[in-house]
């Protein structure tokens, strides 16, 4: 069904966007427009793919959804860049089960969440969580750290990268410039880190972060590209002008329901992904408006198309 090629953890870097979950009216996944999405990301220049994510609703898809949509990403990717399959789950079990039904599928790395319901797990149960998943599956693993009441120190995330064979990276999600410069700084040269802090994109690429995973990126990923290729090439200062016009993106899509005014960019972009599953409030009239005008200053109103 997919392509089996697979990318080894030290060339997944650069600008790797969380894909959209396109559903219609009954919340049933669209393939259509999923293959469509991913073949608009690869003409942007994306530098990987990772469905199934927080922007990919990955949290309200069941265990065979997620493999459908991983599976079309995969099969659409065409092994032309890295899949990195999200994987959200409440226990180790669960985890272990949506991992193994990505595993044959052709993902170069999975991203994992902690898990997220109310409790705060002592270090030595995330070091077994994350552990019992890579026993379970040979697959490269990120770490995504986003989880608030279960949120993972930089001292504990280097351990898990140190101690636990296969865990390459960590997706650092926090309004928290402090422990991304951290991780940098303390990493080896074979761990990754990933940037996924949507308004400060330039500051922590400038700092050295080997790439983004990030939700401006589902929105906008083609200046994300640009933003990745002026940082390598040391133009900071043009940089700097495409952040301004980004963070305004982000101003006006940063709500609640983020995930619901970002679906309406992509959608003003040719990509209709439709409206989030239940109950997220969708975007607003005002929201909308914001959006489109912080989208067409970013790109310029012709790119801007409507959404019926």
């Amino acid at each position: 069904m997919a392509s089996p090629k697979r990318y080894a953890p030290q060339d997944i870097v650069g600008i790797l966007p969380p894909l959209l979950t396109p559903f219609d009216e009954k919340e049933e996944i669209v393939e259509s427009v999923l293959r469509d999405e991913v073949r608009f990301m690869l003409a942007q220049g994306v530098h990987g793919l990772v469905p199934g994510g927080s922007a990919g609703e990955g949290n309200a898809l069941s265990t065979e959804e997620v493999r459908r949509v991983v599976g079309i990403t995969c099969e659409e990717a065409n092994g032309r860049v890295p899949v990195i399959a999200g994987i959200i789950a409440n226990s180790t079990r669960e985890a272990i089960q949506k991992a193994k039904a990505v595993s044959d599928l052709g993902v170069s790395a999975l991203q994992i969440t902690p898990v997220h319901y109310i409790y705060k797990n002592d270090d030595a149960s995330m070091i077994r969580h994350f552990a019992a998943i890579r026993d379970a599956v040979d697959i490269p693993i990120i770490i995504y750290n986003v989880i608030p009441w279960n949120y993972l120190s930089v001292t504990l995330l280097l351990r898990l990268m140190r101690e636990v064979p296969g865990i390459f990276g960590v997706k650092q999600s926090a309004s928290d410039v402090k422990s991304m410069a951290d991780l940098l700084l303390m990493a080896e040269p074979e761990m990754r880190i990933y940037a996924a802090i949507d308004a400060l994109l330039y500051p922590t690429l400038a700092m050295g972060a080997h790439g983004s995973i990030s939700q401006i990126l589902a929105a906008v990923p083609g200046p994300c590209v640009e933003m990745w290729n002026l940082v390598q090439q040391g133009e900071h200062e043009r940089a700097r002008e495409l952040h301004n016009r980004l963070l305004k993106v982000w101003n006006a899509i940063s709500a609640d329901n983020r995930l619901a005014v970002t679906k309406h960019v992509l959608s003003l972009q040719g990509i209709p992904v439709g409206k989030p599953r239940s109950p997220l409030a969708p975007a607003s009239a005002e929201q909308q408006h914001n959006a489109r005008a912080a989208l067409a200053e970013l790109l310029g109103a012709d790119k801007v198309t409507p959404v019926n």
